[in-house]
């Protein structure tokens, strides 16, 4: 299939979209955190505890930038580092409730910033944006 000039000019539209969606929605989030260690404690939340090579791996970055992000989150106490017990030298990265606390919230405001524009749309618009949102998931399964 040939991607045709309206398909680049849809695509460039669309990760605009996205891009400027995903910014404000880290504004609205009112969090000190970047958005790298953001994700970093959602995947650990997500998918923890977890080594710093399994996070390195499920965040697409190198073993020196996991444990660089790792400290970070240690010291902001959203995380906790504790040997692993099948391999002594590595240890397991698992959120702390302060963690989980700062991420439910962020997730709150996001949520309500986004519900309360909804609200202004007409049902129609809505509706079209239920199935965009459908489209979209599937599309990036």
């Amino acid at each position: 299939m040939r991607t045709t000039s309206a398909d680049q000019e849809l695509a460039t539209r669309l990760r605009l979209a996205v891009t400027r969606s995903a910014r404000r929605l880290r504004q609205e989030a009112s969090t000190d955190l970047s958005p790298t260690l953001t994700a970093a404690l959602a995947t650990i939340e997500r998918h923890g505890p977890l080594t710093p090579s399994e996070l390195a791996t499920r965040e697409r970055v190198q073993r020196p930038t996991v444990t660089r992000l790792v400290v970070r989150l240690e010291e902001a106490e959203l995380v906790t580092r504790a040997a692993d017990p099948g391999d002594r030298r590595s240890a397991l990265i698992t959120i702390t409730p302060a963690g989980r606390a700062l991420l439910a919230t962020a997730r709150t405001r996001k949520d309500a910033f986004l519900s309360g524009r909804l609200d202004a749309l007409p049902a129609a618009d809505r509706r079209t944006l239920e199935r965009a949102a459908a489209l979209l998931e599937g599309m990036l399964e």
